[in-house]
């Protein structure tokens, strides 16, 4: 079984896919798979297809859905597989789960990749840190559960997942930065910054970027659009590290320069206290 989550949810046995067409079987097939091999509580399953206001059929209506999942579980699987479509949706005490490997959802390989990433970023290993990075971000197809109507439960793991892929593109950057590859994430970091106007760490790379490309006067007006909505929307100023990174741009710091700054580290932090 292949299942995907990062994007449209689909998951095939056999070539055949077995992603229902109704929506609270597809909630059902989605939470299930983002927790493969662990038991999802019947209240969690209930509270995600139906909120806080359950009907009196809810017990009833779920093993239902349950059972329509494994019918089609089982025609994918066909007569010759070893084992029944019981075993792999399978019932628990409180619960239900797949038992299936965790790398056969999408998801945990991405989670996977993110962490041997993130180590080879610490290891100062540049180009493995962000080769494993894009591997990772390479397995979304979109946003995450894009076709599946979220409950409260998901809607909490779409934003995990969104939130992990926005900051494993910024360690992305980070690692392409620390390999002279400025001049190749400028217009992704000004999509960037347009979609994210209030990310610090996001502006912080676009001024280094451009700074590297030789556009001084494009780094700091990036600072100062920044600057202009935090204070008119929210009342404050950039934070100390951006401060000064912006007068390091004014005055030509040497360390803003790729051969002499800094090997370690994220481009926001380049002027932590």
């Amino acid at each position: 079984m292949k299942i995907r989550v990062l994007g449209p949810l689909s998951a095939d046995v056999n070539g055949m896919s077995i992603v229902p067409t109704a929506g609270k079987p597809r909630q059902i097939l989605a939470l299930l798979a983002l927790y493969p091999g662990r038991v999802m509580p019947v209240p969690t399953l209930m509270e995600e297809i139906w909120g806080t206001e359950l009907p009196q059929s809810a017990l009833t209506t779920l093993q239902t859905y349950i059972l329509q999942l494994r019918r089609r579980l089982g025609t994918a699987m066909g007569p010759g597989a070893p084992g029944t479509a019981k075993d792999v949706l399978a019932t628990r005490h409180g619960g239900y789960l797949l038992q299936i490997p965790s790398d056969a959802v999408d998801v945990h390989a991405y989670e996977r990749l993110v962490i041997e990433g993130q180590q080879a970023f610490e290891d100062g290993e540049d180009e493995r840190a962000a080769r494993t990075y894009r591997e990772a971000l390479n397995l979304w197809q979109g946003p995450a559960l894009v076709d599946v109507p979220v409950g409260p439960v998901l809607e909490i793991e779409a934003m995990r997942l969104e939130e992990s892929r926005l900051v494993t593109r910024e360690r992305r950057i980070d690692a392409d930065l620390r390999i002279g590859r400025h001049a190749e994430v400028t217009a992704e970091l000004m999509d960037l910054t347009a979609r994210h106007p209030e990310h610090e760490g996001l502006h912080s790379q676009a001024m280094v970027a451009l700074y590297r490309s030789g556009r001084q006067a494009g780094a700091l007006d990036v600072y100062h659009r920044l600057r202009r909505r935090l204070v008119d929307e929210l009342g404050v100023e950039p934070s100390p590290q951006l401060q000064r990174l912006h007068q390091a741009i004014l005055a030509v710091d040497p360390q803003l320069d790729l051969a002499s700054g800094p090997r370690r580290g994220s481009t926001f932090d380049l002027y932590a206290a």
